[in-house]
This record gives structure tokens, sequence and C-alpha cells, in this order.
């Protein structure tokens, strides 16, 4: 077996904390004059928007998670027990008895909620790790893909998973392990042998995406039985990655939760993180009118994205170029609210603003100076009028902002417009 400080020369040195955000982090280029061109230019530009990444707190977890998985595969290639398990993938492809000798225990998940970020983080690890190179390894003499990125078939297909390793593959080698496999109509026990060869020969980590087609699909179980299998035949490391609702599949029972122990993550807390996440994007403005990066607006974006990354940047974009568009030239809450209102039509049912009172008493100033919050992980706590004088701008802050933040937070809507405005209670 290799050892590690042999493996690692051929990987670049395993990074962390702000070097790590700061190599990986990505913020094109931003000319301030640009909000001076004609509409073609500025709409062209505002495409950079998408091509912003700014690192999260997943970052590190999933950075660190796939480099050493790279590794624990990397040392197994060239080892006694991987030229053992070579000759009984052979018997595998000629259809004879055969063993998995390498182990099953080197898989994880990577699951959370769509749009917050998941696929993009691991596309810039993987990037990062291998810097998009084939790795040539002297002993055995081979080259190895440090990553194989492939999508769970939508019907959990078991044969179709399998040959779209063999291509996904080729592409990279240029060799024609697919072509064959297809011309000598192999079956699925042939194909489990042959795509263990080459991925004992040939991969490093394995990454399923889309992998909650396993929880609709009356093959999940199987495939997952056939990914297992893959583990064991070649001493990869195996990756899936997923939405939520997978997790429920993997929960049915102790063998396949054991394959799901990794990573979970949800929408993003309304913080400073958020905040920061808000302020970066909002430095890419295209309209003529710059917009100031404000409280009130940060507030606004995330009680109609929920936390959800990818929302964020949509509406951002979308508001801009509606207002480019119109003319109106102005990133302001008409604009976002138009962009919620025409683009995101879909995702309305999806993003019910959770917050909400829990005391059954209507609001008023006896109630005192806190109320009820559910935050996003659905856990209650209090909030008090001081934490939501911090959601607003007190200069822009209208009558009727003020009744939708206290009815979103729940808080005395009384209490709240006294804070901006001279309130006089009139007995009645």
């Amino acid at each position: 077996m290799a050892k590690i400080a042999e493996i690692t020369t051929l990987l670049p040195p395993m990074l962390s904390g702000d070097d790590l955000a700061e190599e990986i982090g990505c913020f094109p280029l931003y000319d301030p004059d640009v909000i001076y061109a004609d509409k073609t230019e500025r709409l062209v530009a505002l495409s950079d928007l998408y091509k912003v990444y700014v690192p999260s707190t997943m970052l590190s977890e999933i950075y660190s998670k796939l480099y050493l998985a790279l590794v624990r595969s990397l040392q197994k290639k060239g080892s006694n027990l991987a030229v053992r398990q070579f000759n009984e993938n052979r018997k595998a492809i000629l259809q004879r008895e055969y063993t998995g000798l390498m182990g099953g225990s080197d898989s994880f998940t990577i699951i959370g909620a769509s749009g917050i970020g998941k696929s993009s983080t691991i596309a810039r690890s993987i990037a990062l790790i291998s810097g998009h190179d084939i790795l040539s390894i002297d002993e055995p003499l081979t080259k190895v893909i440090p990553c194989v990125i492939v999508q769970c078939p939508f019907d959990a297909s078991v044969k179709g998973m399998l040959l779209e390793i063999l291509r996904t593959v080729d592409e990279s080698l240029g060799s024609r392990y697919y072509e064959c496999a297809v011309r000598g109509h192999a079956t699925t026990d042939m194909l489990i042998g042959s795509v263990s060869q080459v991925a004992l020969n040939h991969i490093g980590i394995l990454i399923v995406d889309e992998i909650q087609n396993v929880a609709n699909s009356k093959n999940g179980k199987i495939l997952i039985g056939a990914l297992t299998q893959l583990i064991n035949n070649s001493g990869i490391s195996i990756c899936m990655v997923g939405t939520p609702e997978s997790a429920v599949f993997f929960e049915q029972g102790m063998q396949l939760a054991r394959r799901s122990l990794g990573l979970q993550y949800g929408r993003m807390e309304y913080d400073e993180q958020f905040a920061m996440l808000c302020r970066k994007l909002l430095q890419y403005q295209y309209v003529r009118n710059l917009a100031d990066i404000t409280d009130a607006l940060i507030f606004w974006l995330y009680e109609h994205s929920q936390g959800i990354t990818a929302l964020v940047v949509s509406l951002i974009h979308d508001a801009q170029e509606i207002s480019i568009l119109t003319g109106h030239e102005a990133l302001d809450i008409p604009s976002l609210e138009e962009a919620y209102r025409k683009r995101l039509t879909m995702m309305h049912g999806y993003l019910q603003m959770p917050v909400r009172k829990t005391s059954g008493k209507k609001p008023g100033r006896k109630a005192g100076n806190t109320s009820r919050y559910m935050n996003t992980a659905g856990e209650s706590q209090e909030i008090s009028i001081n934490d939501v004088k911090l959601m607003v701008n007190p200069e822009r802050l209208s009558i009727s902002e003020c009744v939708r933040i206290a009815k979103s937070t729940g808080s005395d809507v009384v209490r709240l417009l006294m804070e901006y405005y001279a309130v006089d209670e009139v007995p009645v």
C-alpha cells in the first residue's frame, strides 16, 4: 500500500480556513463604469452574477471530506490486495464465482436542500484538489481520474448507471470501455465486474449526483446494493449527493443507513453569513441608479428566498434585468417584487415565510417586549423588538412595511411603529 506522503505528492497541498476560502472564492471583475454602457452590454455583463461564488460554512467540510476520500482511494491502487481484486474482477467479467476483497466502508453522502450550492461547492472543491488533471501513477503504471461525476438515472437503473460510468471514463481517457460493453451485450453482473475493474485502475472518487431518485423507484435498494458491491470490488470512495428526501430512504434500514453517513445541510439562516452573501452579490449592480445595501433590502431577500442561495442570485439578477429592459434603472424593492411575482411564480408555494406567532393571543402592548419566532430549522425561539429593528432601515421604513414585518415576525405592530413614528393611543 502506498504511503500517504507518496500519495499527497500527486495532489496539491490540502488547504483550510482563510487560505481555502481565498483560493476557491470567485468574484468576477466589476467595472463601475459599466452602468453608463448601453442596455445590451449591461445585460451581457449582468450574467457575471451567476459566476460569483461566496464560500460558505459547508465548503471546508466538503473539501476536506473529498480530499481525504481521494487519498484513501489512491492508497489502495497498486497494493497487494488490489492485485488480488483485479483477478477476482476478471472472474466476474467471465461470469464465474468471485469475491469482493477491498472492503465496503468508503461511502458517504452530502445531503442538502436544492439550490443551496452543493453541486457548485463539490465542483469547485474537486477542481482545486485535482486541477482538472489526470493523475499519472508509476506503480502500477496507470492514469487515474481524480473524480468521476455521474447522475443517478431517473428510474434508478443499475445497468444505465454502470454504462454511464464507463462512458464518462472514456470521455476523459479516450478509451473504449463503453463501446465494448454495448457491443458485447454485457449483462448487469458482467458490467459490475467490468466497472469494478475500470474503477480499480482509473477512478479516484465516484460521485453519484441526484441520489434522491432512488427514493421514488422500486429499483432504489437494488442500485444502492450495486454501489456497495462496486465499493467492495474496487476500493474506491463513493459519494452520494441528493436532497433531503433521500435521507428518508436511507433511514429505512441499518444496511442503508450505514451507506448514508456523511454531511447534511439546510437552508441558510438569517444571520451575518447570509448578510455577507447578499452584500457580495449586491456589489454587482448594472442599473444606472445604484442601490444602497441596507438591512431592509437584505431582510427582503431572505424573506423571499428563505435562505436558498440560487434564489437570492436569481432575484438580484432578474430584478436588474427587468429594470434595465423597462427603463426603471434601479435595484429596489419594487423591482425585486416584480421579479419575485413574474419570475418565481412556481416557487411561491415553497417560500412561505416560516416565522409565525405561536401564542394564541392577539399582539398588544401588554404582551411584553418579546414574541415567538419559528426559524428555518423549525425551532421556536424568542425575538425581541430590538431584533426586529435590526431587520429594517429606519430612514426608509414605511407604515405598510412596519405592518408587514410585524405580521411576519409576530411582533407588536404598535411598538414597532412607535420606534419610527409619533403614535397616540386613543381609547375607543
